[in-house]
């Protein structure tokens, strides 16, 4: 009686075992699956980080049926708001309706490339902010976040790691693509270029499409579990909320104007294309290695300052002061590494204000929402921020000097929301 029972214990933890490994698998093979279709998304155009977008604005600020408008930026502005906005929504819509999240995907898919194509025939901003603005970024709210679900569903314990690696693949497409961007506008013009974006972003993504699947299994009949909504009553979420929107509001100028900035420098196109690629390499590893370290048990809050305050300290250094290339590289590492980094903290803090499983992706959800804010707000404020003095020798050029301040004073005022928390708990405890 006791072999058996002891050899029946032996079995299950077998079972559970190779269980488990199959899982792992499964999970590396689906998260190898997403950050080649992210990649490819974001080779494409780049609408959660308007790398490529940089191109086009220095592009489209030339032609003389868009060179008079300041608001030329509120087109990758809009794309990748909207996608950050929209996640409130779509995460509680992908909870109670999961067993539709892979037609989300199918749904999302096509409104990208309609959009694209139907971008090539504008000649208005308003029509490319219709366009490439506000349906590439609805379609990739609809096809991205589905995509976001599964990843959780495989990945809990290394989430960080995991949001990591896939953060990081718009920097891998970020990398190549300000360079094909600059060539195909300079050789074919914005109209061409689109079509062939929106080509490429079929046959590169159509075949992986089918791959994608989650762990759980579809429920017909869904029973969503009541929320437990007593996290907004904490302070940390609200600190974090603050920190996380300030971040946001000043985290878009360089990768919108780095190009401009670049050729008001007197410098090339190329040159602009380079601190792009260079700045999302610098991204993908700042992503992981922040998404590693917050899996490490590392102090999330110190991690949050440290990415903070470097950003800062390098938007009003090497940015503000830059009058030559190589300042200009060195902003661009700098920046994209610990700009980029905070992003990939937001699974661990969703579960510092929550342990709640069924919470955390609403807490991930509204911190979308909250750097979205800042993100929308981007291209208005930089149409009104940008001067028409240009001096070669004074700070920021004069014509970006507002912009660089505004990007740093954000960057601070975010690690100084996290400092803040700490003398709060401080001055407690004296009490």
């Amino acid at each position: 009686m006791v072999s058996t029972a002891l050899n029946e214990m032996s079995c299950k933890r077998k079972q559970k075992l190779a269980t488990d490994n199959l899982n792992l698998l499964i999970g590396v093979l689906l998260l190898g699956d997403c950050f080649a279709l992210h990649s490819f998304l974001k080779l494409c155009y780049g609408a959660r980080f308007p790398l490529s977008f940089g191109v086009f604005q220095n592009y489209y600020s030339k032609l003389p049926e868009f060179s008079e408008n300041p608001y030329v930026s509120v087109v990758g502005t809009v794309a990748s708001g909207i996608s950050y906005l929209g996640a409130p929504l779509t995460a509680p819509f992908i909870k109670r309706y999961q067993r539709f999240q892979r037609q989300m995907i199918w749904v999302g898919w096509p409104i990208c490339i309609v959009a694209l194509v139907s971008g090539s025939f504008a000649s208005t901003l308003e029509t490319l902010i219709l366009t490439q603005g506000v349906a590439y970024g609805l379609g990739f709210l609809i096809f991205y976040y589905p995509i976001l679900n599964m990843v959780n569903e495989f990945w809990i314990s290394r989430r960080g790691m995991a949001y990591g690696i896939l953060c990081g693949a718009s920097g891998i497409s970020g990398a190549v693509m300000p360079f094909v961007m600059e060539k195909l506008l300079n050789t074919y013009g914005y109209r061409t270029t689109l079509r062939a974006v929106a080509l490429a972003l079929f046959t590169l993504t159509g075949p992986l499409i089918p791959f994608l699947k989650g762990r759980l299994p579809a429920s017909r009949h869904t029973i969503a579990a009541k929320a437990d909504w007593r996290f907004l009553k904490t302070p940390l979420f609200w600190t974090y909320t603050f920190s996380n929107v300030a971040q946001g509001l000043g985290y878009f100028y360089p990768s919108l104007y780095l190009p401009s900035y670049a050729t008001s420098m007197g410098l090339s196109n190329f040159d602009g294309a380079l601190l792009l690629a260079l700045m999302s390499i610098s991204q993908v590893m700042g992503q992981l290695t922040f998404g590693f370290l917050s899996d490490r048990r590392f102090s999330v809050n110190t991690l949050i300052t440290l990415s903070s305050i470097a950003a800062a300290v390098a938007s009003l250094t090497l940015w503000g002061f830059a009058h030559s290339l190589a300042p200009l590289i060195a902003f661009a590492l700098v920046y994209g590494f610990f700009g980029a980094g905070y992003t990939a903290m937001w699974a661990r803090m969703s579960t510092s204000v929550s342990a709640d499983p069924t919470v955390a992706p609403i807490i991930f959800s509204l911190f979308c929402f909250g750097k979205g804010i800042g993100n929308v707000l981007t291209g208005p404020l930089s149409g009104n921020l940008i001067l028409p003095t240009l001096e070669p020798d004074a700070y920021g050029l004069t014509r970006y000097m507002a912009l660089v301040a505004l990007t740093g004073g954000c960057m601070a005022l975010s690690a100084v929301s996290i400092c803040s928390w700490y003398m709060s708990r401080w001055i407690l405890q004296l009490r």
